[in-house]
């Protein structure tokens, strides 16, 4: 047992060695926004700023790029103190409706957002209701970065969950706006930022894939990125950060995977350490070897 606990250590202690090295090939900027993008004048009262359909939302911000970034360049949006896996917004969705519109009826686990006006919304639910709707345009040396924002969703939920003649029908017609419209001419299938949306986080601090920047950033390049904050996270106390991310042969940059290896690693080998005491303190008797079976059969021969 404690052999293999030590095993196991040592293989965890590895593997995290060699998250840890490939951490270093990934570059990340990260740019929390949500409070430099609200005006002085309404620093003190962020909500009603943010609700106001007549104030203006825009909003520059300059990133340095410290490194050579090579592309593909990961453009992220992340969201903390934002609970996606509160119970009753995780269950605010109807499976079937998303995969076949105003076919299914029965929209009653997605209230209160299931109908308005008497007819049924297509996306229904909370999840769909509150879907982020901040953009970002990027400007590197006063020309407008093309930004890709194509297959940016998992290609299961495209094929299999998200109907391809499925349209966004009554969406966001009430009296209380969530987040982002919708375009009613174009499928769920191909409405990515609402599909890569409707995954929701396990985690209350995550990141959803915005798109992709598909050219190099040479080291001490300036990047204008000029952000349009619609997305109300004040009401709760939330914080919105853009992250420009490259990736390598195991993803983006994520501390978790390194740290679980150490906590896994450190607790084998210290359980292994007890038991190797645990053994020096108390051994196991040494058995007589009198009582062997052949040795037997051989005296009483």
């Amino acid at each position: 047992m404690g052999d293999y606990l030590i095993f196991l250590g040592r293989r965890s202690f590895y593997s995290c060695w060699t998250c840890c090295s490939s951490r270093f090939t990934k570059l990340e900027i990260v740019d929390r926004y949500d409070n430099d993008c609200i005006p002085e004048a309404f620093r003190s009262n962020k909500v009603a700023y943010i609700k106001d359909n007549f104030s203006p939302k825009n909003c520059t911000r300059i990133l340095k790029v410290h490194k050579r970034m090579k592309a593909p360049i990961y453009i992220y949006y992340q969201l903390d103190n934002y609970y996606q896996n509160h119970r009753r917004y995780v269950k605010s969705r109807s499976e079937n409706q998303l995969m076949y519109g105003l076919k299914y009826n029965d929209s009653s686990s997605c209230k209160p957002e299931d109908t308005n006006n008497g007819l049924p919304i297509v996306p229904c639910g909370l999840i769909a209701w509150s879907l982020f709707n901040d953009t970002y345009t990027f400007v590197h040396q006063s020309v407008e970065l093309k930004l890709n924002r194509k297959n940016i969703a998992w290609k299961s939920d495209r094929d299999h969950k998200f109907g391809k003649h499925v349209f966004p029908f009554n969406f966001q017609n009430g009296t209380l706006i969530g987040g982002g419209g919708l375009d009613p001419n174009i499928p769920l299938s191909d409405q990515e930022d609402l599909i890569v949306w409707m995954r929701t986080a396990a985690l209350p601090s995550f990141r959803k894939l915005y798109g992709r920047i598909e050219e190099d950033l040479e080291a001490d390049e300036v990047i204008v990125v000029n952000v349009v904050n619609n997305y109300n996270t004040y009401s709760f106390g939330g914080k919105k950060k853009l992250v420009l991310s490259t990736s390598s042969w195991l993803g983006g940059k994520n501390d978790f995977l390194g740290l679980a290896y150490i906590a896994v690693g450190s607790s084998s080998i210290f359980v292994s350490f007890v038991f190797l005491m645990l053994h020096v303190k108390n051994p196991r008797p040494r058995g007589d070897a009198a009582y062997i079976i052949w040795n037997r059969k051989s005296t009483t021969n």
